[in-house]
């Protein structure tokens, strides 16, 4: 079959009847799926069900989980968070079930008070610049439009941000004040940061004294491959340089264990973390330690986690395989004109469809029952400038259910990149 670029505008027409034939032949499947977030599927969150089954809640050191106190975490949780991090344990602490609310957490405090090496608090500033790297994570987004920040959108490339852009930016403007980053296996383009990036992030040079780097490295045990991506120590790199102020890393077991019931985890240096235990003092006495310890009695350490991921990876790598198959072997018409991410590790697909079909894409998919996330949502303000990028999340589904959507997906593709073609 010849390339839709390059069909004549009968032959687009009488394309354009059989798909829309075809896409009402999917309508007519009733399908109720929803595919919006990067959810484990119920048999990956049976993976760790044991972990429920942990009665004894004395710790190694014979503090009982049960009671008050440890603000920082449980001193197992924090070695073992030091590991999967390749940190220090002094340079740990260890919260509640989500990671995310310790990034607001942060956002909030610099909002408020600021940081030890701030001269006011960021919001006595007539505004505050907030760097993000986008296509990427929107709640991670949602967090800084909260506050009012203006989010300023840095292309994304293969080797991560467009430093070049970043340097300029943080090097001339003292109201940019940090800069969000998913390094490895970026939500949702799947990129891991290459070691140039990370060392150019270790030792930029910056108008403000207290930019920093939220660094969320949410898929950091998350291979999909034998060879799993590498990614370079930014904490590590900063210390070379005296910026190890400048960065928070995040983590947490929200898709290793349970997703709503996890156990986040922020690595910092010592300086930053003695100064966010200050300041979540008057909040808490401390967060769920008896799930901080069950976590850590069933792990035990970084090669348990990698061998429970190997059990993740066998339910969800057949899922990526066969939603990309589809993509490869159905989308031979457009392949000049869209292109699709095959990752190595990760929770997404990241699809670029032509430019100004994505939210049609998307909103055909709806209307037949299938549910993506929202066109624009990988964008500062929910608005991709080229309505192209498309997150396709393969993990939740069932695998017959997901080459089904799959289908459907391709069947809206191919019809609105027809009758864009047909447009121009």
């Amino acid at each position: 079959m010849p390339r839709y670029s390059q069909m004549s505008k009968t032959e687009l027409l009488k394309e354009e009847i059989d798909l829309k034939a075809s896409y009402q032949s999917y309508c007519d499947m009733n399908f109720k799926l929803d595919m919006s977030r990067g959810k484990p599927a119920p048999e990956q969150l049976d993976l760790a069900l044991d972990l429920l089954k942990i009665t004894d809640y004395t710790g190694e050191t014979g503090i009982d989980a049960r009671n008050y106190g440890f603000l920082e975490g449980m001193p197992e949780a924090r070695t073992f968070f030091a590991e999967i991090m390749g940190c220090e344990k002094e340079e740990v602490i260890v919260g509640g079930s989500a990671s995310l609310q310790l990034m607001y957490f942060l956002i909030e405090l610099a909002y408020r008070t600021g940081f030890p090496e701030s001269d006011k608090a960021w919001k006595d500033y007539q505004n505050i610049k907030f760097l993000c790297p986008a296509p990427g994570y929107d709640r991670h987004f949602r967090i800084t439009e909260h506050f009012g920040f203006d989010l300023v959108t840095v292309p994304m490339t293969q080797n991560g941000p467009d430093m070049d852009m970043v340097e300029e930016l943080v090097a001339s403007d003292p109201t940019v004040k940090g800069m969000w980053c998913v390094p490895k296996y970026s939500n949702p383009d799947g990129i891991t940061y290459s070691n140039e990036t990370v060392e150019r992030l270790a030792k930029l040079k910056t108008a403000a004294t207290d930019f920093k780097i939220f660094w969320d490295n949410a898929y950091i045990v998350h291979d999909l491959k034998d060879q799993g991506d590498v990614l370079l120590n930014l904490l590590a790199e900063c210390k070379k340089y005296d910026t190890q102020n400048r960065v928070f890393e995040f983590c947490s077991t929200s898709k290793i264990s349970f997703s709503g019931a996890g156990v986040g985890a922020l690595a910092a240096s010592t300086d930053n973390v003695k100064y966010v235990l200050k300041n979540l003092l008057p909040m808490l006495i401390s967060f769920d330690k008896l799930n901080q310890l069950r976590h850590v009695k069933y792990f035990k350490n970084l090669d348990g986690v990698k061998a429970h991921m190997q059990k993740h990876r066998a339910l969800i790598e057949p899922k990526f395989d066969a939603v990309l198959e589809i993509l490869h072997s159905e989308l031979t018409p457009c392949e000049d004109i869209t292109k699709w991410t095959n990752p190595n590790g990760g929770y997404f697909i990241s699809f670029y469809a032509a430019n100004g079909t994505a939210k049609k894409i998307v909103a055909m998919c709806k209307a037949a029952g299938v549910v993506l996330t929202g066109a624009g949502d990988t964008f500062p303000y929910g608005k991709d400038p080229d309505d192209s990028n498309i997150r396709i999340a393969p993990t939740f589904p069932p695998i017959q259910e997901l080459i089904s959507a799959t289908q459907l997906f391709v069947t809206c593709t191919k019809l609105a990149t027809v009758q864009k073609l047909l447009e121009e």
